[in-house]
């Protein structure tokens, strides 16, 4: 499997700085109604870059803990807990493979396997580390912390603490699993230098709702045959999602700052008012 295979078609992950905003409408130049006059130049639509960043991203947008797609199909996405497999015993890795076996056999859809590998700022856990070291007063105590630390700070200066974290990403095509998996076998460079589209991705909302309703389904029945293998796993929700895809498309900055919390984030915003305003009434003050 690619490595860079992010829940749709085979893509290397490309985007500049900050948060990936989702795909949008290309915007329209407004075309006033009634005749043109003559020598007056007829409002064209504005075309976006086949080759710019924003053509390459394969998802639409996040919501309801599900992706969608640019090209109208969903994804859900479990995260999975790891299981320490050479500590095993014979006779628990043969039962763990004869699991894995029964729960690969057991799927009736297409699913991917993610596993992906983020290196770890451990500056906070040396800075709480020295907290703790101040309050403590026993001595030998105080000693052996010190060591600690040093020898964290010196291995973090040093080596690449990475963390490896592994998913599974389910897919729902409106069209069928068969439909969808063709469309996505076409190349990754036919679809970049392919001639821009103006459509945004429209889904009516029982076709939404039967999505989630299959993706529920799929999810359950994932996580319980990993339960089988002795492997936790739970859905990402919407936020965990815009998480993992701002790491994914910004790995060293995702290191250096952190996604925020989407409920602190606060914008102060102007809305017009309906019907246009009187020049006479904006002098009145009330």
């Amino acid at each position: 499997m690619p490595p860079n295979n992010q829940f749709g078609p085979v893509a290397p992950i490309i985007s500049s700085s900050g948060p990936v905003p989702p795909v949008m409408p290309p915007a329209m130049t407004p075309v006033t109604s009634g005749p043109v006059p003559a020598g007056q130049p007829v409002a064209k639509p504005v075309v976006k870059n086949a080759n710019s960043t924003q053509n390459t991203l394969l998802f639409s947008e996040i919501r309801d803990d599900l992706v969608i797609m640019a090209d109208g199909s969903f994804r859900a996405v479990v995260v999975c807990k790891s299981i320490n497999f050479d500590l095993m015993s014979a006779t628990e890795r043969e039962g763990v493979e004869f699991s894995y076996q029964n729960f690969l056999n057991s799927l009736n859809h297409p699913v991917q396997i993610l596993i992906r590998s983020q290196r770890v700022d451990i500056g906070p856990y040396i800075d709480l580390l020295g907290g703790i070291r101040k309050n403590q007063d026993n001595m030998l105590l105080g000693v052996l912390m010190d060591d600690y630390i040093n020898f964290i700070d010196v291995l973090s200066q040093q080596a690449n603490i990475m963390n490896k974290s592994f998913f599974i990403a389910i897919p729902y095509y409106p069209n069928g699993d068969a439909a969808g998996l063709i469309e996505q076998s076409k190349g990754f460079f036919t679809k970049l230098f392919a001639p821009p589209k103006n459509t945004a991705t429209k889904i009516d909302s029982a076709a939404y709702q039967k999505a989630k309703d299959e993706l529920s389904t799929r999810v359950e029945g994932v996580t319980s045959g990993l339960f089988q293998l002795g492997v936790q796993s739970v859905q990402l929700n919407t936020k965990e999602l815009g998480e993992l895809y701002y790491n994914s498309y910004n790995p060293d900055t995702a290191v250096r700052e952190p996604l925020g919390n989407f409920e602190n984030i606060t914008a102060t915003y102007v809305k017009k008012g309906v019907g246009d305003a009187i020049a006479a009434e904006l002098g009145k003050t009330t």
